[in-house]
């Protein structure tokens, strides 16, 4: 017969176990279904994101929210491989770059995001002699965004594979918007609904 002991070490491993299965269901819940960690890649996102900086990606949003110009997305991209990249262009959009200047439905948008980028490679292109500098975002002529696509591009145009080179990217195909940078600690900011 067991001791009172040994029974109440039984009932107490049962509660813990219980407690350890239902965190490790709840923390299964949030990441599936309304959080998801991410890590940057590369440089096409910098100056906002930095490489190996960690994102929290809010997976419910657009449940409740819709997509807008300027948000930050992750999506699942050629080989399923997740990206990260700024909403340029909603469906319906037609979208022009001309001399550096975003034009979205015929009218020049102004891109703050694109401020420390554009101020270094100025003055990197300066250095380099080149009067007056080369285009920041290369021209490429207006395009419309079908139905239940999106255009998007890096903040980082000359080192960004975006929608210039591999074209629109589906709705379906998001994982959610990119809302908190959490690690480094030293560089925690928001970055949610721009």
């Amino acid at each position: 017969m067991a001791s009172r002991s040994e029974t109440r070490r039984g009932g107490e491993l049962w509660e813990w176990g219980k407690a350890i299965f239902v965190g490790l269901l709840l923390a299964l819940f949030v990441r599936t279904f309304l959080f998801q960690p991410t890590i940057v890649e590369g440089d096409s996102m910098a100056e906002t994101l930095k490489p190996h900086e960690r994102v929290l990606v809010n997976r419910f949003i657009y449940h409740f929210v819709p997509i807008r110009r300027g948000d930050i997305v992750v999506f699942h991209g050629i080989g399923g491989k997740e990206l990260i990249k700024r909403v340029i262009g909603l469906p319906g959009d037609r979208i022009e770059m001309r001399h550096d200047v975003l034009y979205v439905n015929g009218q020049p948008v102004e891109e703050p995001y694109l401020a420390e980028n554009l101020r270094t490679w100025a003055e990197k292109e300066k250095l380099l002699g080149f009067s007056p500098p080369r285009p920041f975002t290369e021209d490429f002529p207006e395009v419309q965004v079908p139905p239940g696509k999106l255009f998007v591009l890096g903040d980082n145009r000359p080192a960004s594979s975006d929608s210039r080179f591999f074209g629109f990217i589906s709705v379906d195909d998001l994982v959610g918007r990119a809302d908190l940078v959490y690690w480094p600690l030293d560089r925690i900011r928001w970055l949610g609904g721009s």
